[in-house]
């Protein structure tokens, strides 16, 4: 029998946003992980808010919302937003109750610039980093570093001369560069540059990750501004803070790490780089045969192709292939927040239990 196409909205429901969600959906199991590591930040939360006024945005709900908008590739804030007034599964996430208000984009923003202050993103992947470490997922001893160019949100035409270049600059033996001379009106902190000989100029930075190599998981992430010298600071900060064990670590990196300053700073961090060596070029390789007749060099070369799956995640479903935000600040805060999301992501599906086991 053909059911007649009435409709009639109830007055009264009992449906609750946790009930809209699947119970084998994957996103149940990212929230215990995400709100063990929000428990740990409630300090730094304190810091950040005065004990007075109105009561803005709980700050865990504003955090648990940007990573909602990085795991499901959500364009904007607004849109964001928009998906909030309807989307059950993102209601039953971030918090809200489904007859809740949802807030106003620009309040959002305004909110979550205020976690610039505090570091939270980097404490954030700190606390996540650390559930992995107690769930015995991460190696202590064997790391990869790379870098990925990140567009930057500004456009060529607004790279224009400075009007008061400094004297010295930043090349070789004070060489005046370009980056020294001209800069974008639009983000300053942005650079030309380009990661292979053939490649296009584009106003960019470097977004670095620090990789673990039993599982692939992410503990470090950092943002410089766009040259050489970025990625080699980069990957020696990275390595002081990692999570490592008194014994030798070693680190696997491609061949634009192959430079002796960096060198000389790893293996006096107690750190044997097992960095690619530089053949095809007309410049000598600093890894000899010291480091490349252990059996490990190979297997580090092999693990470190892990790491593009990293970048690949980022760009392409974190939405970083072109960056949203301006100001290395911020710029550097998305992209660690964009990490801690994709290890979480990872460390779910490490956890999940193998139905082949059983």
């Amino acid at each position: 029998m053909r059911s007649a196409d009435h409709t009639q909205t109830s007055m009264f429901n009992t449906l609750t946003a946790e009930a809209a969600v699947p119970e084998r959906h994957p996103i149940r199991r990212i929230l215990p992980l995400c709100q063990v590591a929000l428990r740990g930040l409630s300090v730094d939360f304190e810091a950040l808010y005065s004990k007075l006024g109105r009561p803005s945005i709980p700050p865990e709900q504003l955090l648990r919302a940007l990573l909602l908008q990085m795991l499901y590739s959500v364009r904007s804030e607004r849109q964001l937003m928009e998906q909030l007034r309807y989307n059950l599964l993102f209601r039953w996430f971030v918090g809200l109750n489904a007859d809740e208000p949802v807030w106003d984009a620009t309040s959002f923003t305004k909110n979550r610039d205020r976690f610039l202050r505090g570091e939270i993103a980097q404490k954030f992947l700190h606390h996540v980093v650390e559930q992995a470490r107690q769930q015995e997922l991460l190696s202590a001893e064997h790391f990869t570093v790379d870098g990925t160019l990140l567009e930057a949100w500004a456009s060529m035409k607004s790279y224009h001369k400075k009007p008061s270049p400094p004297e010295r600059g930043t090349g070789s033996r004070g060489q005046m560069l370009r980056r020294d001379t001209h800069s974008s009106t639009t983000d300053p902190d942005a650079c030309l540059y380009r990661k292979s000989a053939g490649g296009e100029f584009k106003l960019s930075y470097l977004g670095h990750v620090l990789m673990e190599n039993r599982n692939g998981l992410p503990v470090a992430a950092q943002v410089t501004r766009a040259e050489p010298k970025g990625e080699w600071s980069a990957a020696v900060a990275m390595l002081s803070g990692a999570p490592r064990n008194h014994r030798r670590a070693t680190v696997g990196a491609d061949k634009g790490y192959d430079e002796a300053g960096l060198i000389r700073q790893l293996r006096e961090a107690k750190v044997t780089p097992h960095v690619q060596q530089r053949k095809s070029e007309n410049r000598t390789s600093h890894i000899d045969a010291r480091t490349t007749r252990h059996n490990g060099y190979a297997v580090s070369l092999k693990k470190r192709k892990a790491v593009e799956h990293i970048f690949g995640w980022l760009k392409n479903t974190a939405g970083l292939h072109r960056l949203r935000h301006r100001g290395a600040p911020l710029v550097g805060w998305m992209f660690t927040l964009a990490t801690s999301a994709y290890c979480l992501v990872r460390m779910t599906r490490l956890l999940a239990p193998n139905p082949a086991r059983s």
